[in-house]
């Protein structure tokens, strides 16, 4: 069956415009030892509405928390009004309810995995992801004794939208998916070779160097 990365949608939809390269994890409560491990080099990204809040986003990337809502087919057709309302003005006062299904829009490829303690370089990191740095701290220091894992992913778009029902055992804090329908590995990366190449070197570079090194 396919694998798919369970992610907010708001940072699949990121990923799959190249606004995003890299994922962070430590570990979900419902996974083994609730400790991450890469056990995939190439998945499916599996968009969720779980624990997405506008204040978790930097600003700029708020408005994409509306256009998030169409990875996402609720049983009436429109997802409800609360999320809409809350997603455009920023100002979601709870959670989401998950949809009846969603659509997956891209896949990606592992490119790099490194593994990170200091505050430093998640924040000279913060250009490769769309989460506010406030956010993007409180998982590094989540379970402060274990490092975090940053992914560097190479993004693929596929052809067209595949829709995937949503099931109970993909809820909960989980990083990975076994997705019950076929889905092609086709399609074109977002970014090009050389444009993929200088970020790639440029989040190896603080991710193993330890310094923040950008200009």
């Amino acid at each position: 069956m396919p694998i798919a990365l369970k992610e907010w949608a708001v940072t699949v939809r990121a990923l799959a415009e190249g606004e995003q390269l890299i994922t962070l994890r430590k570990g979900g409560l419902r996974e083994a030892d609730k400790r991450f491990r890469v056990e995939h080099e190439r998945f499916f990204l599996y968009p969720t509405f779980d624990h997405q809040r506008h204040d978790l986003v930097r600003e700029s990337h708020i408005p994409e928390l509306g256009r998030a809502l169409e990875e996402g087919v609720w049983a009436e057709g429109e997802p409800p009004i609360q999320a809409i309302e809350g997603a455009v003005n920023g100002d979601v006062a709870g959670p989401i309810p998950q949809p009846d299904r969603v659509r997956i829009r891209a896949w990606a490829q592992l490119a790099g995995h490194f593994t990170i303690t200091d505050p430093r370089c998640l924040d000279a990191l913060s250009p490769f992801y769309v989460w506010s740095t406030d956010y993007a701290e409180k998982r590094l220091a989540w379970k402060r004794h274990h490092p975090l894992h940053v992914l560097l992913l190479r993004t693929y778009r596929i052809p067209r939208p595949v829709t995937v029902r949503v099931k109970d055992e993909y809820g909960g804090c989980r990083s990975w998916l076994e997705l019950q329908r076929d889905l092609p590995f086709e399609g074109t990366p977002v970014l090009s070779d050389s444009e993929f190449e200088r970020a790639a070197e440029a989040i190896g570079a603080i991710a193993e160097g330890g310094v923040p090194a950008l200009v």
